[in-house]
């Protein structure tokens, strides 16, 4: 089974703020040196984030690296209005990426929240798909596997479909493996990554904490295996070590979650800062890189064995 691993720039946010030199260029040549095979690049904010700027010679530039790389491309923003979004396609689209990753940034009750992203969704997804670009909303921090796919399908529209990201359900007290099969039929992308939970009393209030692939709770074999199972075939590899989040304080544990067991298992401190930061301020910059870059690799190698262990092919 030949799959394509690809990574997210996400994983390395402090090689992109502190380490000198390294750009949307330098990330995609890491990339290809650890095995990848096309990269998620985040411009999830004014300046176009790990884009390094909004000059389209930005843009070109890095497309005809990709190309030189044989690298497939997907990019990220936030928010689901739809002057902001019909923007980001058209960047999307001279990048040459295959997809927009988008979450809602609306407030309210969750019926609010979806109402108001599928007013946004609709209006979009026909400027979608007329360039051929896919728009994926992922499941961040504030929608629970069903009203993610109850949305999709409102919309109805074949340009619109789903990122299941391996641990964000946690933050709306779902399990993950619930999300994944109430999205299942609309995925069209993933993102591969480990958490623990933390105790209030730990980091001040009950926290999702983003660990090295390998080193968590979640169930990455079985997440991965129904993904495999339905048809997924490019998987996105995120080092999410030293990020945190919040339980949405409107939610409650739903069916199958249990705090402190499976997937919701508690770290134990006190914290070894190569597994667990709640406190970046305590870490120098050259610090922060270096565990990230740690991280990094010893992430890598875990996705790859799950990978592997499921008879997957990777490049070598």
């Amino acid at each position: 089974m030949q799959v394509e691993p690809t990574i997210h720039s996400f994983g390395l946010w402090h090689h992109f703020a502190h380490k000198p030199g390294f750009d949307c260029v330098a990330y995609a040549d890491l990339a290809a040196a650890l095995g990848f095979k096309g990269i998620s690049l985040s411009l999830n904010n004014a300046s176009y984030r790990h884009l390094g700027g909004r000059e389209p010679w930005r843009m070109d530039r890095l497309r005809a690296h990709l190309q030189g790389l044989g690298f497939s491309l997907e990019v990220d923003t936030s928010g689901t209005d739809p002057t902001h979004m019909t923007e980001l396609l058209g960047v999307a689209h001279r990048m040459g990426a295959t997809s927009l990753r988008t979450y809602t940034r609306h407030a309210g009750t969750p019926d609010e929240m979806m109402a108001a992203t599928i007013r946004d969704l609709a209006a979009v997804a026909p400027v979608a798909s007329d360039l051929g670009i896919v728009i994926v909303l992922e499941n961040h921090e504030d929608f629970t596997g069903l009203e993610l796919a109850q949305i999709v399908e409102a919309v109805g529209h074949p340009a619109l479909k789903i990122l299941y990201d391996y641990g964000n359900s946690q933050m709306v007290l779902e399990d993950p493996e619930a999300a994944l099969e109430a999205v299942l039929p609309h995925v069209y992308s993933v993102h591969f990554k480990d958490h623990v939970m933390v105790r209030p009393e730990d980091a001040g209030q009950l926290r999702v904490a983003g660990v090295p692939v390998g080193d968590g709770a979640l169930p990455l074999t079985r997440l991965t295996k129904r993904l495999l199972d339905q048809g997924l075939r490019r998987i996105t590899f995120e080092n999410v070590w030293a990020y945190t989040a919040p339980i949405r304080a409107s939610r409650v544990l739903l069916a199958g979650v249990t705090l402190g067991e499976g997937a919701f298992a508690f770290a134990d401190p006190p914290f070894d800062p190569a597994f667990l930061v709640l406190d970046q301020s305590r870490l120098s910059p050259e610090q922060l890189v270096d565990l990230e870059n740690q991280a990094l690799l010893r992430g890598t190698a875990a996705f790859r064995k799950v990978l592997t262990d499921l008879g997957c092919v990777l490049p070598s």
